[in-house]
């Protein structure tokens, strides 16, 4: 387990996610408080907070199997001026953010380390919570 590139290149590519979703929402945030719309950048801060507290499980895993985190790539960031575009955007985004989950919850399965397969299921969960909740916004 310790060591094993297979498995720190998929914790990696999660964390990749997360950075990128981080930025994101922080940006959205501020273009729903400047919109007048307070609940929602509120809301939308917070996410970014939560995908915070994910990245930093991943990196303290990534760390505790003797890796090193990948922590300066991003994927392409998809914002609007106009915050229902930035959430069309993000429902196009983040299916393919619960299928990376999925998909690194079959490699690590197989990578045999129930710890890493755990994390990546809790926040794998986290990810299609919020999936759902994006869907029932009205903006």
């Amino acid at each position: 387990m310790k060591g094993n590139r297979e498995l720190i290149t998929a914790l990696n590519s999660l964390l990749d996610g997360e950075f990128t979703v981080i930025n994101q929402h922080i940006v959205e945030s501020e273009i729903c408080a400047k919109s007048g719309s307070d609940k929602l950048a509120r809301d939308i801060r917070k996410r970014a907070m939560d995908e915070m507290v994910h990245a930093g499980w991943l990196i303290e895993r990534i760390a505790f199997i003797e890796g090193e985190s990948a922590i300066s790539r991003l994927n392409s960031i998809k914002v609007d001026k106009k915050i229902s575009e930035s959430f069309v955007n993000n429902e196009d985004i983040e299916p393919d953010i619960v299928s990376r989950y999925n998909e690194s919850i079959k490699r690590l399965g197989q990578a045999d380390d129930q710890d890493s397969l755990d994390l990546a299921t809790r926040i794998g969960i986290m990810e299609e919570d919020y999936a759902d909740w994006l869907e029932k916004q009205e903006v």
